[in-house]
């Protein structure tokens, strides 16, 4: 799943979610750091549709490296660090 180009868009969503603040605009009713971004700030750092951004976030929530909080009627998404070290750890045990 991460080795296909669509998987490289989902390796550059997991990078730039370490840092949110420095990737993503501010958001009005939510800290990026502890609630996450929406999809629509992360469709438009990809420059694709909120439903694209949408799919890839999905899938990266459905595999657990990312958490959502819903505030105000939109999902943000965050990265669950320890679900990405245990996935890293498998990988390094040759998974």
């Amino acid at each position: 799943m991460l080795r296909t180009p669509a998987g490289r868009r989902r390796l550059e969503i997991l990078e730039w979610l370490k840092d949110p603040v420095a990737h993503f605009p501010d958001a009005c009713h939510a800290d990026p750091v502890e609630d996450g971004v929406t999809a629509d700030a992360v469709a438009a750092k990809l420059g694709v549709s909120p439903e694209v951004a949408e799919t890839h976030l999905g899938l990266l929530v459905n595999i657990g490296v990312l958490r959502t909080k819903l505030i105000r009627q939109h999902v943000h998404y965050r990265r669950d660090e320890m679900r990405i070290a245990e996935v890293a750890r498998m990988f390094e045990k040759g998974w």
